[in-house]
């Protein structure tokens, strides 16, 4: 496995509490092989549990987020290597985080790159930034929640307008269909990204983390259902020591001090 396909920074001083984790395969625009993703899983899932980290920032090198899966090796590929190597894992892993993810998504982010950006919790892009899933120029459709994502925050027609055609869209069409949260001018992602991230990790964490899991409940959840998770959610945040010192901090004017606890 190439340990050197992602490689991670903690950022320091007013910017505590941020990992940017990059993909490095400049040589084949960041394509995502099995190697790349277990190392991906790994990464996330660290900086997950390591309770100094509260926000990453994922981006890629040299001008390029994510240009698809590496074709080549998924040439060979059968059913039963889908079941074996789990290449879905990074997908699913990305869902169950309790840490915030901003993609920083410069050039491509085509096919599982898409995915990726889609998978993170706000995707922040280049003014010229592609984003698109061509599967089926390969006789493939997305597998990884790349149709699905689309058809719940862009609608059904203007989903299947790009997986039926393989099309690509710009930025800010993407940012019209729900793909993309933020528009900034090209080679300004990470440093914007960086931004959000530092104001992210000022709010007490297990907020954050209760935002996150009701957020990624109530994208798939009725909305009686997803509003009763929130409530309870809501709740119990009335017993941690954050929300007291939250309170106390507005009454008595000066700047709040989270623990998470």
């Amino acid at each position: 496995m190439n340990q050197e396909s992602v490689v991670h920074e903690d950022l320091s001083g007013d910017h505590a509490g941020i990992r940017i984790v990059r993909i490095t395969r400049p040589a084949v625009r960041n394509a995502l092989n099995l190697a790349t993703k277990a190392v991906l899983v790994q990464e996330l899932s660290d900086a997950d549990a390591d309770a100094n980290v509260r926000a990453v920032v994922l981006t890629g090198d040299a001008g390029v987020f994510v240009a698809g899966t590496d074709l080549k090796e998924m040439f060979t590929f059968r059913p039963t290597d889908h079941l074996t190597y789990e290449p879905g894992r990074v997908f699913s892993v990305l869902d169950t985080l309790g840490t915030p993810v901003i993609a920083a998504v410069e050039g491509y982010a085509l096919g599982g790159g898409c995915e990726l950006a889609m998978a993170c919790d706000l995707v922040v892009a280049g003014a010229s930034a592609k984003f698109g899933q061509p599967e089926i120029r390969v006789g493939l459709i997305p597998g990884a929640g790349g149709l699905s994502r689309l058809v719940q925050r862009a609608g059904r027609a203007r989903a299947l307008r790009m997986v039926l055609t393989g099309e690509p869209v710009d930025a800010m069409t993407a940012q019209q269909l729900g793909i993309v949260s933020d528009v900034v001018a090209d080679g300004a992602t990470t440093e914007a990204a960086i931004a959000i991230a530092a104001t992210i990790v000022k709010q007490p964490p297990l907020s954050i983390r209760s935002i996150r899991a009701v957020a990624r409940h109530a994208e798939n959840a009725p909305l009686a259902t997803a509003i009763e998770l929130e409530r309870t959610s809501f709740q119990l945040l009335f017993d941690t020591a954050d929300h007291s010192e939250g309170i106390a901090a507005f009454l008595d004017k000066r700047t709040p001090t989270y623990e998470g606890k």
